[in-house]
């Protein structure tokens, strides 16, 4: 069955096609709503700042206008979904979107502050919700059922289908994407022998190292191995559905090395444009979204299916002849989930937040044990410093790779080696006061302000919404983020002298391009967040689950974050991604293949 979604943007609307179904007299439920007649302007924060306006008449919402930076497959459909969906209802009694919270959470807002200075009772509008009804239960038969439609699940879901299987991806939010959509994109691979492996001195072998020691030796050396040798073939695979990647190869924070390719779309968005256009040209291959997958069939011992609910709270059972992927992310937003596993971090309960979609809450890994799957290394849980002080996501970051940078704490001091493993980063920044850094660069990156960073965002904007800081001294800088300015430049001073050198810095660095020396020179906060969760479903190399008793359970495979005991202790910047398509196309195409 040929994909209803033709167009990418169109894959979140998919949530309003599911809440389409109002009543004819919506409208009459907001009678009582009285407004003064104009146009009512208000600002909100979803991922980006946004200037909402909204024209009243007496007693209607005739127009909403949102000027907005969202992020392209997260936020910018909710925009669109949401200002068609209040002027439908005439009411703010929605729910948010899942992946898109902050986005959800603006909007709404924002409208609502137009509308409160146009004398409307804003309670009252938040009790007006689309009227839903519930549909009927129904069954689906496919080959290869899959679970998220986040990178790993559309890397397997795709592999499956290009098999010959009939394929379904059961998606719990109004979006493809997951965690995948929402990163920097880069993806650690070496195309060994190459002429850039050679100039960076880098090989397939060496990326095994670094994942290894970098796991504190307590990833699985088989996983590994077929992570970092057939990562390659990965990136090849993507080029050969569509997929455009930057030239050349860069250090990604925590990558120890610069092999990371950076794909031409902003944030994930090139991995979910290329896997929609797949599925636009390709029969037998589905994602149906607003369904939570809630409890795997199993018959005789082996995975058959999966019984989900639907967006109406109706079920929808999909039987699997072949087998079922999971592939629905880690824990990371699931606070009572990452305390209960917690060994390595003093907390991290609310105060710490997270770079995940609130949709990442460990529902697969709850799943699978059910079944009897064995899990592993739950405890190791990944944090970055690189978090957005007020959200924790890692929106206004303005590093573009780790060689043109430095962080230093609000003492102006440098206090890590930059260049080194995430966790002990991490580590040192929650040794600094208010738990606070800053990146600091130079206009290399930004040589007019309006460029953009791995996120879609300007450096103009950021400093426009006080995100971020802009000097044409060092001077000038250090009294932007309220500095000693002699610290700054000191700090700054000595990193270049071993620009210059290209030697062991007091920290241990040894990753260096060019020169701080550039100005004017930019800054932005930072704090710890939660970024990945290492632990999770126990798979062997052909990415079928494993039992507690280490023997294979039939039909059920699995890829990307929901695993454990392939990153070990501490994951590489930029090995997620490669982990997504890699362990997505075996999982996929064993699933076809009814491996059991």
């Amino acid at each position: 069955m040929k994909t209803i979604f033709k167009k990418f943007s169109a894959v979140i609307l998919t949530f309003a096609m599911v809440m389409s179904m109002v009543a004819c007299g919506a409208n009459e439920n907001n009678s009582d709503a009285k407004f003064k007649a104009g146009t009512y302007t208000a600002k909100a924060m979803g991922m980006h700042e946004m200037t909402i306006s909204v024209t009243v008449s007496d007693s209607e919402i005739t127009d909403i206008k949102i000027d907005h930076e969202e992020t392209p497959g997260i936020g910018e459909p909710v925009v669109e979904e949401f200002t068609a969906k209040i002027k439908e209802i005439q009411g703010l009694g929605l729910d948010v979107v899942s992946g898109a919270t902050l986005t959800s959470n603006a909007i709404i807002d924002g409208v609502a502050a137009c509308l409160e200075q146009a004398g409307a009772d804003i309670e009252a509008l938040k009790t007006i919700k689309p009227i839903s009804t519930k549909e009927e239960d129904k069954t689906i038969e496919v080959d290869v059922a899959v679970i998220g439609a986040g990178g790993a699940g559309m890397a397997a879901a795709v592999t499956a289908n290009q098999a010959g299987s009939k394929v379904v991806v059961i998606e719990k939010t109004g979006a493809m994407g997951g965690n995948t959509i929402m990163a920097g994109g880069a993806l650690n691979a070496v195309d060994d022998g190459s002429e850039t492996a050679k100039a960076n001195k880098d090989s397939v072998d060496l990326h095994y190292t670094q994942t290894y020691e970098g796991g504190d030796k307590k990833g699985n050396p088989e996983l590994i191995h077929v992570l970092v040798d057939n990562a390659w073939s990965g990136v090849e695979w993507l080029k050969d559905l569509g997929m455009e990647f930057l030239d050349g190869t860069f250090t990604v924070t925590g990558g120890m090395w610069p092999r990371a390719h950076k794909p031409k779309e902003p944030v994930g968005t090139g991995f979910f444009k290329t896997y929609q256009k797949y599925m636009d040209e390709h029969d037998n291959i589905e994602v149906i979204y607003n369904t939570t997958a809630k409890e795997l069939i199993v018959e005789n011992g082996v995975v058959t299916g999966v019984i989900c609910e639907g967006k109406s709270g109706n079920k929808v059972t999909v039987k699997a002849k072949n087998g079922v992927v999971i592939a629905s992310g880690g824990f990371s937003a699931n606070v009572e989930m990452r305390q209960k596993y917690n060994t390595q971090w003093a907390n991290l309960g609310e105060n710490v937040k997270t770079t995940n979609a609130t949709s990442i809450t460990g529902d697969g890994i709850v799943m699978a044990e059910k079944v009897g799957a064995n899990l592993v290394q739950m405890g190791n849980i990944q944090l970055l410093p690189l978090g957005d002080p007020k959200t924790g996501s890692l929106s206004g970051n303005i590093e573009f790779d780790v060689e043109r940078r430095i962080f230093v704490n609000k003492e102006g001091n440098r206090f890590v080696n930059e260049g080194g493993r995430r966790d002990e980063m991490t580590q040192a920044l929650f040794e600094q006061p208010d738990f606070t850094m800053f990146i600091v660069m130079d206009s290399d990156c930004y040589p007019t302000g309006d460029e953009v960073n791995n996120f879609n965002e300007s450096v103009n904007d950021l400093i426009d919404q006080g995100r971020a800081f802009k000097g044409e001294t060092l001077e000038d800088l250090a009294k932007a983020i309220g500095v000693p300015a002699e610290n700054l430049i000191a700090s700054v001073e000595e990193f270049n002298s071993h620009v210059d050198s290209k030697s062991k810095d007091e920290f241990g660095r040894t990753l260096y391009s060019t020169k701080i020396d550039n100005g004017p020179f930019y800054a932005a906060p930072r704090v710890p967040t939660v970024h990945h969760t290492m632990g999770g479903i126990q798979i062997n190399t052909n990415a079928q689950v494993i039992d507690t008793n280490n023997n294979v359970i039939p039909g059920l495979f699995a890829a990307g974050e929901v695993t454990g005991g392939i990153h070990g202790a501490n994951r590489l910047g930029g090995n997620a991604l490669t982990d997504t398509v890699v362990f997505g196309r075996i999982a996929g195409k064993n699933a076809a293949a009814a491996m059991r």
